[in-house]
């Protein structure tokens, strides 16, 4: 009895995938190491998306934006986020919103090593119960696997073995598009050559979207709910200025899974 039960998941994850497959080519997304990276090319369709921890001195300011320019985006948040109580009126003011709440792990584990991608520095086991953990979490908050199925990984950084076992969690894998700077919005000048203003931020993204045969059709702009105190330069402070720039060029903002549906 317990083989056939194995057989029979095995059977469901395998459905799973070619579902999911089928549904990337049909839809004309990208895939990078089992992950969606970007939505259908053909269509002038953004989903702006926020990952958030420790960080989230710009909640308040980024709900207040989005409001005002009548448009909703993605916020992954870990289980450390979801559980703080800082955060927990900017969480109600997003949820009011209609804005799509998902998570972003647990306890912000880094999944494999930076230089060697290959090389995991979590089981599966342990990948389970973090998984496990963030979904407890936001279970207090009415976010399920049914209404929350996309996951972006801590880190944004992830590879083939992570992909594979969200989708046998029965969720689906997706991290931000490639091409502009928008997720160095959490660096300070500390860092030194790593730091990069706002200023620099915004000119990647519009020059990519200027330079680009498909500009940013589909793309997953992420940026950050927070930032370290040592970064004074917010660059969610400009998120309006950011929006209707993208609006006049004729974008529409959509949660990400809109864009992805």
């Amino acid at each position: 009895m317990r083989h056939l039960r194995n057989i029979c998941r095995i059977f469901l994850v395998l459905s799973f995938c070619q579902d999911a497959a089928g549904q990337t080519a049909s839809k004309n997304f990208e895939v990078s190491h089992g992950a969606i990276i970007r939505g259908d090319q053909t269509k002038k369709n953004i989903a702006l998306v926020f990952t958030g921890d420790e960080f989230g001195d710009g909640g308040e300011s980024i709900a207040h934006s989005l409001k005002q320019q009548d448009i909703q985006a993605s916020f992954f948040l870990t289980g450390n986020f979801y559980r703080n109580p800082k955060f927990r009126s900017v969480i109600k003011q997003l949820q009011r919103r209609g804005n799509y709440l998902s998570t972003h792990s647990d306890k912000h584990l880094l999944y494999c090593d930076w230089t060697d991608r290959d090389s995991l520095f979590v089981t599966r086991r342990q990948f389970d119960l973090d998984l496990h953990h963030a979904y407890a979490e936001m279970k207090k908050w009415n976010i399920t696997t049914h209404n929350a199925r996309y996951f972006l990984p801590p880190y944004e950084w992830y590879n083939d073995s992570i992909a594979s076992w969200t989708r046998q969690a029965g969720l689906q894998l997706v991290c931000f598009t490639p091409g502009t700077r928008s997720n160095s919005d959490y660096t300070f000048p500390e860092m030194k050559d790593r730091y990069l203003t706002t200023d620099s931020i915004l000119h990647s993204i519009l020059n990519f979207e200027k330079k680009s045969p498909r500009g940013l059709n589909g793309f997953i702009l992420l940026l950050h709910i927070g930032t370290d105190s040592r970064r004074t330069d917010k660059t969610y402070g400009r998120l309006p200025e950011l929006i209707r720039e993208l609006k006049s060029r004729g974008y529409r903002f959509l949660r990400i899974d809109e864009l992805l549906k």
